[in-house]
């Protein structure tokens, strides 16, 4: 996704616009998500990727939007807090569900791309081809946040050593 290239796009505007003046979704800002974003970027990156696939393939892209945009709706450093109950991966879906139950009412889809946005990680098999979308997705965009400064680090370098080959 281009950056910012979200704000410019006025369906998806209209479909997740009172999701993103939610004080609860703009708390997200408020958490670092793969090192070298928050999580609000994370989720609107998740969300609008996730909503141009479903389009693009005729399905659901409100529902894709809408629970792209809310799949990782908790408040807390998922590097340092560990849980009794399963791992971070198990645990955070249902959280962002039950956070995002309080803000919005959700569909069944919507409520089953939240839950199975860690499939892979997790064994919850998603029963829509959203919940699948979001999922992949997810992981795209986290691998993406991770390695870009690595990516930018090693194309800078590049750069500098292509201009010494002539000397």
């Amino acid at each position: 996704m281009q950056k910012n290239e979200w704000k410019k796009d006025k369906v998806y505007l209209e479909i997740v616009d009172d999701l993103l003046k939610n004080e609860m979704v703009q708390k997200l800002a408020n958490y670092t998500q793969h090192h070298n974003s928050n999580r609000l970027e994370h989720s609107i990156a998740v969300s609008y990727d996730s909503y141009k696939i479903a389009k693009k393939h005729h399905l659901d892209y409100r529902a894709t939007a809408r629970a792209g945009l809310l799949h990782d709706l908790f408040y807390y450093d998922w590097r340092t807090t560990k849980f009794n109950l399963g791992s971070h991966a198990f645990i955070h879906p249902r959280v962002s569900l039950r956070n995002a139950e309080k803000i919005t009412d959700l569909s069944d889809k919507e409520k089953d791309i939240i839950l199975k946005h860690m499939w892979g990680l997790t064994v919850s098999l998603p029963k829509y081809r959203e919940s699948l979308i979001v999922s992949l997705v997810d992981d795209y965009e986290a691998t993406h946040e991770f390695l870009s400064p690595f990516k930018a680090k090693l194309f800078n370098n590049a750069q500098i050593d292509t201009k010494n080959i002539g000397e």
